[in-house]
């Protein structure tokens, strides 16, 4: 038997941006605060999101690249102070999943440890919270429709909080947000929704309407990528891409893996604060050759999708859209991966891999990504 839940209320299309008052209505947040980050305020949009609306909201810039439970904490001080009764998160995966952490602390005392999925913090989160709207900007983490929220906690460890009840309560998924958005980003972010779908595919349990939502988002992804790291204005591929980041977070409700293991405390490294989708592309080809023989028929199915070796189309994608060549070229030096490869047993993706690995195995993963 399997249990299998879809999802929260989703607006996909050109110009849905345009809806936010109604929906914050629909809500009754008369007072929301926007969480996003210093560099989305400095392209004008957060100001033109403001404009939409009919009253002055608070605004949150301090997203940092990995969000960090004292920025969760100072975006839900000054979401007290102002008197809000809701949130909108505006912008990439950090800035959701550093509103949905503002938003599990308008019905929770802190810390935020104590609800991360590996302490056990499930059974600890409930539904009396603000409402929340996610508007992504980027096409990457999906977390506009994902339970978790994923935070470097006080301690310093990057875990999930993870709960049906963190889901938005509506997103918004506008293509045209991420219209000019710049090569390096469009290609990190885009291999994030394409592993996410690799990832889900590949899982162990049984979702058949997961799966054929994953490869529906890695069709969408893999056509389109390319056009849209080479063209940002390339209004097919843009939507294609936004589609493909929705479908692999709608899909991995079913559970990711050996990539997220491994990019989870490798982003919680702070010295570096590397981008967690440039993780997963670099990762992605190691760890499809240390699941092929677990994954079977999968592999094949894979393999004829891609005209190729499943690892070797991702090696190609990444050298055309000109990811990083490994983890050394990102800073990451060996005795880092031997400490992320005993942090990465502890990751609640960990025993969603189809092959479970020891940390042996996830420091040979991470040496033939060097």
């Amino acid at each position: 038997m399997s249990t299998i839940s879809y999802l929260t209320r989703i607006e996909f299309g050109e110009g849905q941006i345009s809806r936010l008052q109604e929906l914050l209505d629909v809500l009754n947040v008369k007072r929301p605060l926007i969480a996003t980050d210093k560099g989305l305020v400095a392209t004008g949009l957060v100001a033109k999101v403001t404009g939409l609306l009919k009253e002055k909201p608070a605004i949150f810039d301090g997203t940092p690249a990995n969000p960090t439970e004292e920025a969760v904490l100072n975006a839900h001080k000054a979401y007290r102070d102002n008197g809000c009764d809701g949130i909108i998160g505006l912008g990439g995966g950090s800035a959701l999943d550093l509103a949905k952490g503002v938003r599990l602390l308008t019905g929770h005392e802190g810390p935020l440890a104590q609800y991360t999925l590996v302490a056990g913090g499930l059974s600890r989160i409930h539904g009396r919270i603000c409402p929340m709207i996610a508007v992504p900007t980027t096409s990457g983490t999906g977390s506009e429709v994902g339970r978790a929220a994923v935070i470097i906690t006080a301690e310093g460890r990057k875990l999930g909080i993870i709960s049906p009840h963190m889901l938005p309560s509506i997103a918004i998924c506008d293509p045209e947000l991420t219209y000019g958005l710049p090569p390096g980003l469009t290609a990190a972010t885009g291999m994030d929704a394409i592993s996410h779908c690799l990832e889900t595919y590949m899982a162990p349990s049984f979702n058949p309407p997961a799966d054929a939502i994953a490869m529906d988002g890695l069709m969408r992804g893999w056509r389109s990528l390319r056009a849209a790291v080479a063209d940002g204005k390339n209004e097919a591929a843009r939507n294609d891409m936004m589609m493909c980041a929705l479908e692999g977070a709608m899909a991995f409700q079913k559970g990711l893996g050996a990539v997220h293991a491994l990019t989870h405390p490798l982003g919680a490294i702070r010295s570096l604060n590397l981008h967690h989708g440039t993780l997963n592309a670099v990762l992605m080809p190691a760890v499809l050759r240390f699941n092929r023989q677990a994954i079977g028929k999968k592999w094949e199915a894979l393999e004829a999708f891609f005209k190729a070796p499943p690892d070797k189309a991702i090696e190609g994608v990444n050298q055309d859209i000109g990811i990083p060549s490994g983890l050394t070229a990102l800073g990451v030096t060996d005795e880092m991966m031997k400490q992320v490869s005993e942090e990465a047993l502890k990751d609640h993706c960990h025993a969603t891999n189809p092959r479970i690995a020891t940390a042996a195995d996830y420091l040979a993963i991470m040496r033939a990504a060097a």
